[in-house]
C-alpha cells in the first residue's frame, strides 16, 4: 500500500526480481496494484465485518474480509521476516504465541463494557501499539488494526469515528509507538472517540 516498502529479503510473496506483492488479478506494476487495492479493500470496508471473540482468529478474519479480492493469503499470518525503516518486526516463528499473548490482555476490566473512557484509551493505545509491532501479516496490517480497534471501542462503549482518521498523523503515531513513545497515539485515538 501506499507508503514506505516493506524491507525482506528474497521474498517469495513478490514476483521475482520486484516488491511486487503476489495478488490475484496478478498486476505486476506497483502502481496498478495500488489503485485495484484501494478499489478491492474499500469496497470491502464498506460491508458488515465479520464477529467474533475479539481474539487472534477474529482478527485473522478480519484481514480476511478486507484483502481476500487482492490476496490469496489474505487472513494468514507472514512466513518471513520484515522491516520498514530499520525496524523489524516480530519473526514470523513467534508471531502465534505473541499473538495469543496480546489478545488474552484483552479481558482486562479496561476493554469491557462500561469501561472509563481514559482506562480505555490507555489500555487499548497499548494493545495497539504491541499489535503493530507483532505486525502479523506482508500487507495491510494498519488497516487491519484500526477496524478491529473500532470494534473494541463499539464494544467497551467508546466508539472511534473512522472519518476522523488523519493518515499521516496516525501513521506518524503508530512509528512512535514502536519506540515506546505512546503520547501521539494516545493523542489520535482521543481524537478519534466519537
Amino acid at each position: 500500500m501506499i507508503g514506505d516498502r516493506y524491507e525482506a529479503g528474497n521474498d517469495p510473496a513478490c514476483y521475482p526480481g520486484s516488491h511486487v506483492l503476489r495478488n490475484i488479478p496478478d498486476l505486476q506494476d506497483q502502481a496498478e496494484l495500488d489503485a485495484f487495492e484501494v478499489e478491492a479493500v474499500g469496497a470491502r470496508s464498506l460491508q458488515p465485518p465479520p464477529l467474533g471473540s475479539f481474539d487472534p482468529a477474529h482478527y485473522r478474519a478480519l484481514h480476511r474480509h478486507l484483502f481476500r479480492d487482492v490476496y490469496e493469503w489474505a487472513g494468514l499470518d507472514r512466513t518471513i521476516r520484515t522491516a520498514k525503516g530499520g525496524n523489524w518486526f516480530c519473526y514470523p516463528e513467534y508471531i502465534g504465541a505473541e499473538m495469543v499473548k496480546l489478545f488474552a490482555s484483552l479481558n482486562a476490566p479496561a476493554f469491557q463494557p462500561g469501561s472509563d473512557v481514559e482506562a480505555f484509551i490507555e489500555a487499548v493505545t497499548g494493545f495497539l501499539g504491541d499489535l503493530n509491532v507483532i505486525h502479523p501479516f506482508r500487507e495491510g496490517n494498519g488497516r487491519t488494526q484500526l477496524l478491529f480497534v473500532r470494534q473494541l471501542g463499539l464494544r467497551a462503549g467508546h466508539p472511534f469515528r473512522s472519518e476522523s482518521i488523519e493518515a499521516d498523523a496516525f501513521l506518524y503515531a503508530m512509528i512512535q509507538s514502536f519506540h515506546g513513545r505512546m503520547e501521539a497515539l494516545v493523542d489520535e485515538l482521543e481524537r478519534m472517540l466519537a
